[in-house]
């Protein structure tokens, strides 16, 4: 599978061989992809559109954490046991993105260590990156809450 998609970190020999086990799919808006605690079970890069990570908060709403846009993979909660998404995430536009099966990427990084240290590398990377996202707006939402 062939595509000029730039995903951040993930050198490109091992970017078009993950692409390589990808399904094109489309979601409309306001699909939820997945609900915090349940089984992550393949993940996505996005095309095109927008989709928000969210979190419960206990007797509120699900607070926005970050809004993901072309290029960027939709849950990483695949990769670590128990493979349960931390997250939940919801489209806010038509989304087009590359879906893949979770388990199968895990086997190919335990059978290629060298794809598996670049798959590692770049998630983790990625989890670096929304971990402090995610810390700052929780800052902003208790900073919120305090004041109220």
């Amino acid at each position: 599978m062939s595509t000029t998609l730039k995903i951040t970190y993930l050198p490109s020999a091992h970017r078009d061989r993950l692409l390589d086990l990808a399904e094109n799919v489309r979601f409309p808006p306001a699909q939820r992809l997945f609900e915090e605690h349940t089984v992550a079970d393949r993940f996505w890069i996005l095309k095109t559109g927008a989709v928000t990570l969210d979190a419960e908060l206990p007797h509120r709403r699900r607070a926005e954490i970050q809004t993901l846009g072309p290029g960027e993979p939709v849950g990483l909660s695949w990769l670590f046991p128990p493979y349960e998404w931390e997250l939940g995430a919801e489209t806010l536009s038509p989304v087009r993105a590359y879906e893949l099966d979770a388990p199968r990427v895990r086997g190919l990084c335990r059978s290629d260590p060298e794809f598996g240290f670049a798959i590692s590398q770049w998630v983790g990377m990625v989890l670096a990156r929304r971990l402090h996202a995610t810390r700052a707006r929780l800052l902003d939402l208790y900073e919120s809450a305090v004041r109220a």
